[in-house]
């Protein structure tokens, strides 16, 4: 047996949520490998292999921790590299590779199909066709915010210009936070364009639009716009869709009143009253996805920091290009508990019954990502010996990795080394997920039919 069949053997055998975790960890490895060349940096040496592999996962798992300006070191070859570690960590390496399978006409087998199932974190969809979708939506989504960046960055930095607004487009749409601003102010992000609304709005825009999720943007379409065209009456949007929406537009709102509340006087104080609200509304957005920032993080007040955590944690929508433990995790374990409170023996949402096992995985993305949280942020503690590390900027560092939110207080570049690697497995952790990570070390992903086990009884509360 040959060693091409071989290796068509073992993946044919391989569980497919195992594939997804083996399939970011090459596109990590790869990504890394290439970054250590001295033609991707600016100065023409290479990179330090540890850097490079952070620098690596972090784009891979569209984060943006970042252990040096991404304009100052690396040039535009290791730029284009990030960028294409970013899209396709984005979309992740399986959804582009099928997707473009289906849109060349291939045909999809099963294998293929609950590949996809898996890495879409969905048992019930049509998964041929929101392949499909998501491409179209992504290309168009970034090549449309692209066009209206230029508008800004064209007029100011000539044909850069062009490149400025494809970077940012696609970091801002694969909530990565990468930017490549730093030839203004190096570490500075969008700082200098807080006052800028023909900037700040549309990367507003392509942020929502990837933490949204496919599924929801797919129902939108369906359920609103296609109805539109074809004039007919407009369907209600799915139990999901609704979810996501309202508790997104309440986390921004909320999010947007507390930054702007609690920095008017301080990281704001230099800005108008418009602009103020832009930038807070920028920040509500960016930092639970996507780590972009138009204001000062590192000088904000401890509880602004805390707050920031909080958001970062929570994250988007499930089936989108951010991080976060899910805001239908929120929801769920929201409603579970006021269920309890009531005195039920059932989770209700929306006079819906929420099913046990999605209860319980919710429990399980919660209490794994507070675990992972404070794994991390005790080790940048526990590591640091010069730089006096405060517990809040620990655990603030720690949610930006795990949330993939990437949003940085300036503490990444002082780490040492094991440090690192505690906020890269952070990041890989927050990407891929505890539970599918998990399922892919253990490939069990139910129990032996026919056993049932004894009830155990146990007071809690």
């Amino acid at each position: 047996m040959g060693l091409s069949a071989v290796l068509s053997k073992k993946v044919r055998t391989t569980p497919p949520v195992r594939l997804v975790v083996i399939s970011f960890l090459i596109l990590i490895l790869v990504g890394a490998l290439i970054l250590t060349l001295p033609v991707c940096s600016r100065s023409g040496q290479g990179t330090r292999l540890m850097d490079a592999l952070f620098t690596a996962v972090s784009a891979v798992c569209v984060t943006g921790l970042t252990r040096f300006d991404t304009w100052s070191h690396w040039n535009g070859l290791g730029q284009a590299v990030i960028l294409l570690l970013i899209q396709l960590g984005g979309l992740s390496i399986i959804t582009v590779t099928t997707g473009f399978s289906l849109l060349l006409r291939q045909k999809l087998g099963l294998r293929e199909l609950s590949l996809a199932r898996e890495n879409l974190q969905g048992d019930d969809l049509n998964v041929s066709h929101l392949l499909r979708m998501i491409l179209a939506v992504t290309f168009a989504v970034e090549g449309l915010g692209a066009m209206i960046l230029m508008l800004r960055f064209v007029p100011q930095y000539g044909w850069y210009g062009l490149w400025i607004s494809v970077f940012h487009a696609i970091s801002a749409y694969c909530n990565a936070g990468f930017d490549i601003m730093g030839f203004q102010t190096p570490s500075g992000s969008l700082i200098s364009y807080a006052n800028d609304p023909l900037v700040l709005i549309p990367l507003d825009m392509l942020i929502i639009m990837g933490g949204l999720g496919f599924i929801v943007i797919s129902d939108i379409y369906y359920a609103k716009v296609r109805q539109c065209f074809k004039r007919e009456k407009a369907r209600p949007l799915n139990f999901h869709s609704t979810v996501v929406l309202i508790t997104e537009a309440v986390l921004l709102i909320a999010g947007t009143a507390m930054i702007l509340g609690l920095e008017y006087d301080n990281t704001l104080r230099n800005l108008d009253w418009p602009a103020k609200l832009n930038a807070a509304f920028f920040q509500s957005n960016s930092l639970r996805t996507t780590g972009l920032t138009a204001m000062d993080t590192v000088h904000q007040k401890d509880l602004t920091k805390l707050i920031s955590a909080m958001l970062s944690f929570i994250g988007v929508a499930p089936c989108s290009t951010g991080g976060g433990i899910k805001i239908t995790t929120l929801v769920v374990l929201g409603a579970a508990v006021w269920s309890v409170l009531r005195g039920r023996d059932e989770t209700v949402l929306r006079h819906r019954r929420i099913g046990h096992a999605t209860v319980y995985r919710s429990m399980a993305f919660f209490f794994g990502g507070l675990l992972t949280v404070f794994m991390a942020a005790g080790v940048l503690m526990m590591r640091d010996a010069y730089n006096k590390i405060g517990s809040v900027d620990a655990l603030h560092e720690a949610v930006a990795a795990f949330s993939t939110s990437g949003m940085s207080i300036g503490l990444t570049p002082m780490l040492d080394d094991p440090s690192l690697i505690a906020l890269i497995l952070a990041m890989f952790i927050g990407r891929v997920g505890l539970v599918s990570l998990g399922l892919s070390i253990s490939a069990r992903h139910v129990d032996k039919l026919g056993c049932v086990m004894p009830e155990a009884r146990i007071i809690v509360g």
